[in-house]
Parts: structure tokens; sequence; C-alpha cells
């Protein structure tokens, strides 16, 4: 691999050895199963390697290729196709030693694409190595799974991140003379979200930045100066699904701080402030119902806030029903009753409905009994009347029941608190 001075500082940083590889040491580190393989210098299978942007994949899948002698070919999914797959397999039967494929973000390929792969797969004719951010149980087709072994990777550490840019000072020649400090080179892997590459080009604009300077030396607002910080969030991916899991669950559990965190992670990240109050909206009737009815009136007063306001100033009206349902006594019972509903309707089916309660127009329907024997609620007491509304199937069902501080005792409670105000 030829590395060229105008190439970026973390394309000319990638190791030729795997001792210089720096993270992952469950599965690199002494007597894991990736350096396993390497050190016999065989890969038996075709690899995925799951994990976040800049912790390793790709300069995994080259330095497998080195150590093992494979002939290397990169496409990305983004824009590679049917097409460039039948190039690199045509080319790969030219080549006279092993051949890998390295395929980066494998899940952008659809499943068509990825049924063209598995012949060469199968026949071995490639290795492949495919890079994901998402789970691949997911993203990846069955076949191609089961014929492939799957690591996970991490992000680096903070200590991983320091090695990195010590390596780079010391190693590249276009940092020569550039000085910064230790507190510096900790905000650099505090700012790069345990990212090499974000590390390393953060680094490499901060050492443009200060190269006419007399000093050459990296300070904190140089580097404030040179880093553009984003938050990991794919409104399509996984991460999408774990932050809105984390934000449910932390309201539930009545974790006010965390249920914070994390919708201020979403709004940072510009997740549709739309989206983020729909879900607090379903929270509100899902994990709190009868308990506090107005949990249900303020998450939808919070739509009406989003859609009036839009961003950023909804951000107060997101925190605030947040705060809110967190804060709240909770109850599932709602949500308990639909699925106790649902699951006797997929049971018996289309019950048909007692003639007593069904609605009568017609003499016709009169005369076969339609509404025959209904009891008319307000002729009796507290207009409450018993009579039999569900399928004789069905009649001793029990869906909902109301908690211990349903909407009755709400109302006692806040009456009492009125009559305590007024003595």
């Amino acid at each position: 691999m030829v590395i060229k001075a105008n190439q970026p500082l973390a394309y000319r940083m990638r190791p030729k050895i795997l001792d210089d590889f720096v993270g992952q040491e469950h599965l690199v580190g002494k007597g894991k199963p990736l350096r396993v393989m390497l050190e016999n210098r065989n890969i038996p299978v075709s690899l995925i390697f799951w994990g976040p942007p800049g912790c390793g994949k790709t300069t995994l899948a080259r330095l497998i290729s080195l150590l093992t002698d494979s002939e290397f070919i990169e496409l990305s999914a983004v824009n590679a196709g049917k097409k460039d797959v039948e190039i690199a397999m045509n080319k790969s039967r030219l080549m006279h030693k092993n051949t890998i494929l390295f395929l980066d973000e494998i899940h952008r390929f659809n499943k068509a694409q990825q049924d063209f792969l598995l012949p060469y797969v199968e026949s071995g004719q490639i290795r492949l190595i495919g890079a994901t951010t998402e789970n691949p149980s997911f993203e990846v087709i069955s076949p191609l799974l089961s014929r492939s072994r799957v690591f996970i990777l991490n992000n680096l550490t903070e200590m991983d991140i320091l090695r990195i840019i010590d390596m780079a000072l010391e190693r590249d020649g276009a940092l020569n003379g550039i000085k910064i400090g230790a507190e510096e080179k900790k905000a650099i892997a505090n700012l790069s979200n345990g990212d090499a590459r974000n590390a390393l080009n953060v680094l490499e604009m901060a050492a443009s930045l200060v190269s006419s300077l007399d000093s050459k030396e990296i300070t904190r607002d140089v580097i404030i100066n040179s880093v553009q910080k984003t938050l990991r969030y794919d409104k399509n991916g996984e991460e999408h699904y774990n932050i809105i899991s984390a934000m449910h669950k932390s309201m539930r559990d009545s974790d006010v701080q965390a249920s914070v965190y994390w919708v201020m992670r979403m709004i940072e990240a510009g997740e549709d402030a739309e989206y983020i109050i729909r879900r607090m909206i379903r929270f509100a009737s899902e994990d709190i119902g009868n308990a506090n009815p107005d949990a249900l009136r303020i998450a939808i007063a919070g739509l009406d806030a989003v859609r009036f306001l839009g961003y950023p100033e909804c951000n107060t009206a997101l925190i605030q029903v947040a705060t809110y349902l967190a804060s709240s006594v909770k109850s599932n019972k709602v949500y308990e009753a639909v699925n106790k509903a649902k699951e006797d309707i997929a049971r018996t089916g289309n019950l048909p409905v007692p003639l007593h309660i069904r609605n009568a127009p017609t003499d016709l329907m009169k005369e076969i009994g339609y509404g025959k024997g209904y009891k008319y609620a307000h002729d009796f007491k507290d207009a409450k009347v018993e009579q039999e509304h569900l399928p004789d199937e069905l009649k001793d069902a029990k869906y909902y029941t109301p908690t211990d501080r349903g909407f009755e005792k709400v109302i006692k409670e806040r009456m009492d608190e009125i009559d305590k105000g007024k003595s």
C-alpha cells in the first residue's frame, strides 16, 4: 500500500502490522479469536465486522489482507451494484492468490444484491469481509449470515484514542514540530466520540491551523475551531431504536434525569420533534393510563406546542412533557387490556353481537329479536345496569381492572385537596 503525502492523516496512519492496531483487545489481544486466525495466516470463513464508525473495521480488513497475502478488492455498498460485484469476481479469477472482497456498509445492499454474492462466498472464490454499523441480524440475509463469522467491534476508549494521537505525532512527518499538551490531547479524545478517524481529522486540521505560527502549538481554542462534533444517530438505523428505547424505559422507571438526557440526545441529533412527542403520547397511555389521566392530555398539549413552535423553541416543551411523564404514577392496565382483548379476538374470531344490545331500526329486526330485553341504563339508579354486553363465549372475560390509584382515586384525592384548601 503506497502512502501519499496528500492523503488524509487517518489513511496514512493505518497500521501495517497487527501490533500497531489499537483497540478491540477482545478480538486481537493475545489468544483472542481473530488474532489466532491471523497468526495462523488462515481465515476459514467470511467475516462481518459490526461496530460504530472509526473503530477499525476497514483497518482490520486491510490488515487481514496483508497478513494472509491476499488480493484486496474494496467496494462500498453505498455506490456499488451487481455490475461492480461481477467485475470484482472476474478480477479475482485472474489472480493467482486468495482474494478478499471488502464490502463496506454491507447493510446498504438489498436482498437481491446480497443473494448475488452468495454463490461466490459458498464456492470459496472470494473471502467476503463485510463492514456494517447496523445489526447484521436485521440487515444481512440469513444464508450469508450463516456462512460468516460476526465480530462485534466497540467504540475506542479515551486511552485508545490518546495512543493513536501519540503514534501519529511520533511517526507522521507532516506533524513534525507540532506541540500539543496532555490536556489538549484529552480534549481531542473526548470530542472524537470513540472514533479514531474523527480524532486524527481534528489533529490534522489543528496542525494545519498552527503550522504557520512560530510556536506551532495546538491550544484548546485551536481544537474548538478544528472540530466538527456530530452525534451518532441514524434516523433509520439501530441507534435510532436504541435511543428511543432508552427514553421509553427511563420514563417507565421514573428516572427523570435519564429521561432528560435521552430526549436531548434525540433533539441534538436532529430527530423529528413530532416523532419524539408521538412516542411520549403512546407512553402516556401505555405506561400511565388512568393512573393519571392528565398525562395523556399533557402529552397531546406537547404535540400542539411542537407544531406551533418548531425547533429549536419546542425543546423545552419536549423536556417538560418528558419530566412530567417520568415523574408520574405508572400503570400498564390499559396496555394489558389491549393485549388480552387482542388475544381473545384472535382466538375466537368474529363472535356475534348479543341480540339484546343490537340496534333495531326496522320492524323486521325487532321481529327477529334485535334489541329485545335491552335495559336502558338511565332508567336505573346512577345509570348502572346489570346486563351482558360480551358474546356468550367471553361473558366471564376480564380485560381491564382499575389500578390501586386509578381515575376515581385521583379525582377523590384532588377533591380532598380542594376541600382542605377551602378550610
